[in-house]
């Protein structure tokens, strides 16, 4: 398992408020974290925060991300536009647990508005303490990015 040092996270105005629990989860871990905003509950547009973080995992600079809105779609979607990033909607432990194991998923999104704080730390800390399995799961996985 490759070890995990570095956390990005982002989110948009309705993820804010959850952002602090990824926070906390990084330095209870004693890792660095990459914060690419949005810093307040402010309305802002989502893909300018997780376009940036997306890009920092690519270029090695994360190895995870957790990202956070409403709904955990609208990230999850601007996330997965980047040829290999695969972000995973989940909404409790198991799903993040099995996000990384089966589909080595590297970002971690969380719908603010449907999880409780709760449920989204043990997501936090399920997510990025699970690795992926490999074996036959690493021939799917190699066949979800397009390279036209």
């Amino acid at each position: 398992m490759k070890e995990i040092k570095t956390i990005a996270v982002g989110c948009d105005h309705a993820g804010f408020p959850y952002k602090e629990l990824v926070i906390s989860a990084a330095k209870a871990l004693d890792l660095k974290l990459l914060d690419f905003g949005t810093n307040n509950t402010e309305s802002v547009d989502y893909p300018d925060f997780i376009h940036p973080l997306a890009s920092s995992i690519l270029k090695e600079e994360a190895d995870l991300g957790i990202i956070i809105c409403g709904s955990g779609n609208g990230v999850a979607m601007t996330a997965n536009k980047h040829a290999g990033i695969r972000a995973a909607v989940c909404w409790n432990a198991e799903l993040a647990s099995l996000s990384r194991q089966h589909n080595n998923a590297n970002v971690l999104s969380i719908p603010s508005r449907y999880v409780s704080k709760e449920v989204a730390t043990e997501m936090i800390q399920q997510f990025i303490g699970t690795a992926f399995e490999g074996g036959r799961h690493q021939r799917r996985v190699n066949k979800i990015d397009i390279h036209c």
